[in-house]
C-alpha cells in the first residue's frame, strides 16, 4: 500500500511518501519539508498570525499535488503544538481540508511523544538501560524516559524553540545574563523531569531529528565527520565535539550564523535557543553519551499506526 505521512509541526510541515510490503517494512519514495513557521507573529498568545496561517495552508496545497503525483491511497496527517494550542486551530484543519483536501488529527502532547518514542525505536538501537529522548520542536518539547521495551514516563512541555525565542527575544549575540535567565526558566519549568529522572535515571540523551540533524551537520562543518544521509538512522555524538561547537554557536551573531557550514537557512534564527537547550540537559543531567535519530514522529506514526517495524529501503 502506498501511504503519505504529514507531521505538521509549528517550524516546518514533513511530508514523508513511502509504500507498504508484506514483510512489516517500507520503502521511502519521497521526503521534503517547507519551512512554514506558524507561531510567527503569535505563538504566545494563542494564536495562528494571517501570514503565516496562508504559508500553512499554501505548503498542504504543494502536498496534495504530490500525492495525487504518487498515487498516495491513504494519508495521516498529525497536527501538534502551534496548531493545538491556537484559538484559531480549528479553523485551520477545516480550512485544511476545504483547500488541499487533507485531513488533519490534532494530538495531544502525551500521544506526540509516545510517536516520537516509536519512531526512535524504530531508527535507534536502544538497549535496556534509560534513555532520555528529547525532540526539540517550535512550539513545544517532549522529553520521554525508556528503554527498547518500555516508556517509564513521558511529558509535553511549551518550550519549543520558536516559543522560547518570541518569549526571551536575545540579544545579537546573546549576553551571559540572558543565558542564565534562560536556563533559571528551564530549571522552574521542567521540575517533573527532574523528579522523574531520580526514579528513572538516564545513561545517555538520544535526540530526535530535527533541530538535532542540524547539529550532526554542524559537527560535521566544523570536523569533518559524518553529515545526515538516507541510509543512516543513527548517529553517535562526540561531547567534546559538541560542546565546542556549541560554545561557537551561542556566541554567534546571526550574521555569523548565516556562513556556518551545515546550518539550514530555516534554523539560523533558532538555532541558539537549541543549543541552549541541549547544552542544559547535557549539564544538568551530567550526560556522558549522546546519539541523535534521524526518525521521529513521522516513522512513529507508521510503526504505531501501522504496525510497520522494520527500517525502510530507498527507491
Amino acid at each position: 500500500m502506498r501511504f503519505a505521512v504529514i507531521d505538521l509541526g509549528t517550524n516546518t510541515f514533513n511530508l514523508l511518501i513511502a509504500e507498504s510490503d508484506e514483510n512489516e517494512s517500507f520503502t521511502k519514495l519521497f521526503n521534503t519539508k517547507v519551512a512554514v513557521k506558524l507561531g510567527e507573529g503569535g505563538i504566545n498568545e494563542g494564536y495562528i498570525a494571517d501570514v503565516p496561517f496562508q504559508r500553512g495552508i499554501n505548503a498542504l496545497k504543494q502536498y496534495q499535488q504530490y500525492l495525487l503525483d504518487y498515487d498516495v491511497k491513504q494519508t495521516f496527517a498529525f497536527a501538534t503544538s502551534a496548531i493545538r494550542s491556537a484559538s484559531n486551530g480549528l479553523e485551520f484543519v477545516a480550512q485544511a481540508k476545504k483547500i488541499a483536501g487533507i485531513t488533519i488529527t490534532v494530538i495531544d502532547g502525551h500521544e506526540e511523544a509516545e510517536l516520537i518514542y516509536h519512531g526512535n525505536k524504530m531508527a535507534v538501537n536502544m538497549s535496556e538501560q534509560i534513555s532520555l529522548i528529547m525532540d526539540i520542536g517550535g512550539g513545544s518539547n517532549e522529553f520521554i524516559l525508556a528503554n527498547h521495551e518500555t516508556v517509564f514516563w513521558k511529558n509535553s512541555y511549551l518550550l519549543g524553540a520558536a516559543r522560547l525565542l518570541e518569549k526571551f527575544k536575545p540579544s545579537n549575540p546573546i549576553t551571559e545574563k540572558e543565558v542564565d535567565d534562560f536556563n533559571n526558566y528551564l530549571r522552574e519549568q521542567l521540575v517533573s523531569l527532574f523528579e522523574a529522572t531520580k526514579d528513572f535515571p538516564p545513561i545517555e540523551l538520544i535526540g530526535s531529528s530535527g533541530a538535532f540533524d542540524s547539529v550532526i551537520d554542524i559537527i560535521a562543518g566544523e570536523f569533518g565527520t559524518t553529515v545526515v544521509n538516507d541510509i543512516q538512522t543513527e548517529y553517535e555524538i562526540d561531547i567534546e565535539h559538541f560542546k565546542r561547537v556549541s560554545k561557537k554557536i551561542i556566541a554567534s551573531t546571526i550574521q555569523e550564523r548565516q556562513h556556518t557550514t551545515g546550518l539550514i537557512e530555516m534554523r539560523i534564527d533558532m538555532i541558539v535557543i537549541s543549543f541552549l537547550l541541549i547544552d542544559f540537559m547535557i549539564n544538568e543531567f551530567n550526560i556522558s553519551n549522546f546519539r541523535v535519530s534521524s526518525y521521529s514522529l513521522k516513522e512513529g506514526v507508521i510503526s504505531k499506526r501501522l504496525g510497520l517495524k522494520s527500517k525502510p529501503s530507498f527507491s
